[in-house]
């Protein structure tokens, strides 16, 4: 496991409508929950990017509270839909000594027979499966052999996963995860349709003087 991060945090006396002034001198408030009462903090807003450009929410992270080191998930990243600017941020913290659950991406490694033989292509048709472990075997993500797939009949499953150490995999086992499928082939192009030429075409007048 990775060496987690760490940031510096303060506790927040400024709540509701007010917490607007707080982000305009460059702090972004929080809370933090899952262990007693929920605290409310403050985070300064550059040093707090810098830390989501390295983390995301399957990844621990400690914050720094007046010394006190509180191990937490980013369970929630809140931010304003067109200024893309931080809002707020709800931290999970966890207890080390008790298992949690989360969201793992899956990732397809590898070629199956029939793809190396360039027939087709393999396709992961599950992206994600819930987890559960103990926060120090927390994952973002598991891999998926797609060697496994010996033809266009196999069908990996969740079963077929082989989970990282220490982690259980809550998803249905029987749910399809990946496969082989050929290449379409392109379909008949129509043939152009037949345009008589122009003095093929009988042009039918009709003006005043038929009709007299």
């Amino acid at each position: 496991m990775s060496e987690r991060l760490t940031i510096a945090a303060a506790p927040r006396t400024v709540i509701g409508k007010q917490v607007r002034q707080l982000r305009r001198t460059g702090y972004i408030p929080a809370v933090i929950y899952g262990q007693g009462e929920p605290e409310h903090i403050q985070l300064e807003n550059l040093a707090l990017r810098r830390v989501l450009r390295q983390t995301s929410t399957t990844h621990l992270l400690d914050i720094d509270l007046n010394g006190k080191v509180r191990t937490v998930l980013a369970r929630e990243i809140q931010s304003h839909p067109t200024r893309h600017e931080l809002v707020h941020i709800d931290f999970y913290e966890v207890n080390m000594q008790e298992t949690i659950t989360s969201e793992a991406e899956l990732i397809l490694t590898g070629k199956s027979a029939p793809a190396i033989q360039g027939n087709g292509h393999d396709v992961l048709l599950l992206h994600g499966v819930e987890i559960e472990c103990l926060p120090d075997a927390l994952v973002a993500e598991i891999n998926v052999d797609a060697s496994l797939i010996g033809d266009d009949e196999t069908v990996i499953y969740v079963k077929d996963i082989q989970a990282p150490a220490g982690v259980t995999i809550l998803t249905d086992p029987e749910t399809p995860v990946a496969r082989f499928e050929y290449e379409s082939l392109a379909p008949d192009v129509d043939e152009p349709l037949s345009v008589p030429a122009a003095d093929a075409v009988e042009v039918i007048r009709k003006g005043k003087e038929d009709e007299e």
